[in-house]
């Protein structure tokens, strides 16, 4: 056979040829047999999920649910070929690019033999020319580095999209928590499922907000516009703080060494607010103030009031503040924070296959927009398609835009409240004197018995009494400064959603199916303002929100496919994971042994006393007895009794007290929800 007839994998396609391309089988696998191992691990998945179904379903329902029957093949067929067609790629894959690297490597080694005809003054020139860095396999192994990393990031987003359809299938429906997970659940603002107004049965629209706050930014973002001041005191701010941790650090292990009780939350809080007078301080005038410790007075002078452009009348290159400002912008601290973020929305939407035609990206303003398809008509639109709105807010800008959202709230009050009194005024009109029509024709004409059969009683009329209440929604209590200053409006859209309600079915009861112009003028105002009304109601209310990322993302897919919403809750979930750091609870983080915890039987030794342990032996005894005797029993005394025997042994050789113990543990392992929130982990 000659070196052309050996099978290159590159070169070969055949489903069944060891580690050709498009082959169930690998040479790397020494031909086991892959089938049965297969077979095996879905027949393992399969029983898991259908035992778990059987574990928390009532039995009525696992009565009408074929659970033995078709649910076992479809899981068992779903899961095979999800995982034959991921390994499968993972595989051939990999073992192509290694068989390519290892051809390559080989015939640059065997170039190397031909040296040998070579005269040894210039091979050894070439490797002194060369160097350390030259000639060498370095080039390689980043390139075999490389292509693991992207092999393994194809391997985890398989592994997300196979966890997403699962929850889909045990759900049985698609809600918020198709989007995104456990452990980045609190910064969603707003998600709104609705049907879609031109095909309501068939498609939905969705509508998902997520605020990343500037504490949780991986890498920061700043405004354009800020100064270059602002810039270096905050890379100062950071040097300090980082700083008092090293110096919090210290003191924990000095309280160790010393053997003392580790620092509490509160004192650890305490202690950092006692170090920062050590390297920082408000003194402004003094060049020798600590705060000029790492910078000199006179360089943040010459920087006041500097931002991202220079005027060019004043340019100097010579100058200080060009040279600092130089130093900044090639750091790049200004821009890279937010062009992470775009890189990384980017490159996770064409890795996912999420193409777009359209993107603006606003770097001066920190905003980005991308929408799948250029139109914007939703009649010409197909019927899965998104939107994404990337916009960075700082303090002063959610400022501006709660006052512009107070102002479009009163306007809405204003127009409904003038179609109301409109309404109002016709209805009045159109009513005949002579005829009782509502409830308030009725007491006016029975008023003056009213008022007589008040009057015998000796209690005010109704007209008298002060009458606060509308009957249109109930009376609103007082606002404190909390609610001032974080508005809500959930009392004046309930309002003013009333009154909508309200106005319809009078104009049905006054004109029933008589279309007057004055009807039809008043139905498409009010139309007008519905639609407009919710359309507003659609969108995030600015107090909601903290200085950071707001990601908006409007999605329109079909109810029965979900293929944007499934793609796009993976695409969610990898950005997220990307540019945020996510929550951090600084007691979890930090936890240890508290003071309350502490006890003094813990600490374990050797020899005890005889009267402790004799005392210990005659309380492990009954107690192993009890729990035996509880266990053999059924009746309710002794179940009543058991937390007393469970308890009562501490140290020593209650076997029995060991098990609930353990199982204990294991229902608490059982019942706690893993990363990911698969329902498969939980089994």
């Amino acid at each position: 056979m000659g070196a052309i007839d050996l099978p290159k994998s590159p070169n070969v396609f055949h489903p069944e040829k060891p580690s050709a391309v498009g082959s169930r089988n690998s040479l790397a696998q020494e031909y086991r047999d892959q089938q049965a191992e297969v077979n095996q691990l879905m027949e393992e998945e399969a029983n898991k999920v259908v035992h778990h179904l059987t574990a928390k379903l009532p039995k009525d329902v696992l009565e009408r649910l074929d659970v033995m029957g078709g649910l076992k093949e479809k899981l068992y067929n779903y899961f095979n070929q999800n995982y034959q067609n991921m390994f499968n790629r993972y595989m051939v894959t990999s073992e192509d690019e290694m068989v390519k690297k290892v051809r390559n490597f080989i015939d640059k080694e065997e170039t190397k033999v031909l040296s040998r005809y070579t005269p040894k003054e210039i091979a050894d020139l070439l490797d002194a020319v060369g160097g350390a860095d030259k000639f060498n396999t370095g080039e390689i192994e980043k390139s075999i580095v490389n292509m693991y990393g992207h092999l393994q990031g194809h391997v985890q987003r398989g592994v997300n999209e196979l966890e997403t359809h699962t929850n889909g299938i045990l759900r049985q429906k698609t809600d918020t928590g198709a989007f995104v997970r456990g452990e980045n659940a609190y910064s969603i603002v707003k998600c709104a499922f609705k049907d879609n107004l031109l095909k309501p049965k068939t498609v939905t629209d969705v509508k998902l907000s997520v605020n990343i706050l500037d504490s949780e930014l991986i890498s920061p973002i700043f405004h354009y516009q800020v100064t270059v001041e602002y810039l270096i005191k905050d890379l100062l701010s950071k040097h300090v703080m980082d700083s008092i941790d090293q110096a919090i650090e210290k003191v924990k292990d000095d309280r160790i060494n010393q053997g003392l009780e580790e620092l509490s939350d509160s004192e650890i809080i305490f202690n950092k607010l006692g170090q920062v007078p050590t390297f920082t301080d408000d003194d402004f005038e003094n060049p020798k103030s600590k705060r000029y410790a790492y910078v000199a007075k006179a360089i943040l002078e010459k920087i006041n009031g500097l931002r991202a452009e220079i005027d060019p009348e004043t340019f100097d290159q010579m100058n200080m503040r060009e040279n600092i400002k130089k130093i900044v912008d090639v750091e790049n601290i200004r821009n890279r924070g937010f062009n992470t973020a775009i890189n990384s929305i980017t490159a996770i939407l064409d890795t996912s296959k999420m193409g777009y035609q359209y993107i603006e990206n606003l770097k001066n303003a920190r905003e980005v927009i991308i929408r799948e398809y250029e139109d914007t008509d939703v009649a010409h639109l197909p019927d899965e398609r998104y939107q994404i709105k990337l916009r960075y807010f700082d303090n002063a800008q959610l400022l501006e835009d709660r006052k512009a959202y107070d102002v479009q709230m009163k306007s809405f009050e204003t127009e409904v409240m003038h179609v109301w009194d409109l309404l109002e005024v016709i209805y009045q009109e159109s009513k005949s004197s002579w005829k009782v029509h509502d409830f308030k024709d009725l007491a006016s004409k029975k008023k003056p018995k009213l008022k007589k059969l008040k009057d015998q009683a000796g209690e005010p009329v109704y007209e008298d009494i002060a009458k606060v209440w509308d009957e249109i929604s109930f009376i609103r209590s007082g606002e404190t400064e909390v609610e001032r200053s974080n508005r809500t409006y959930v009392y004046e859209k309930d309002r003013v959603r009333q009154r909508i309600i309200l106005m319809r079915n009078r104009m049905k009861k006054m004109y029933d199916y008589l279309y007057p112009i004055e009807r039809r003028v008043m139905e498409d105002r009010l139309s007008f303002i519905e639609r407009e009304y919710y359309r507003f109601e659609y969108m995030i209310n600015p107090y909601h929100l903290q200085p950071g990322i707001l990601l908006d993302v409007d999605i329109t897919s079909i109810k029965r496919k979900k293929a944007t919403l499934d793609a796009m809750a993976n695409v969610l979930n990898e950005f997220l994971h990307g540019v945020s750091k996510g929550f951090q609870d600084a007691a979890f983080a930090s936890f240890s042994r508290r003071r309350s915890t502490v006890r003094e039987d813990i600490n374990q030794s050797f020899g005890s006393a005889p009267d402790e342990a004799s005392a210990q032996t005659a309380a492990a005894a009954p107690s192993g007895t009890a729990y035996l005797d509880m266990l053999n029993s059924d009746g309710p005394d002794a179940v009543a009794d058991a937390p007393k025997a469970i308890a009562a042994p501490r140290r020593g050789g209650a076997r029995g007290a060991a098990k609930p113990a353990a199982k204990a543990s294991a229902k608490g392992r059982r019942g706690r929800r893993p990363r990911g929130g698969d329902g498969l982990r939980e089994v």
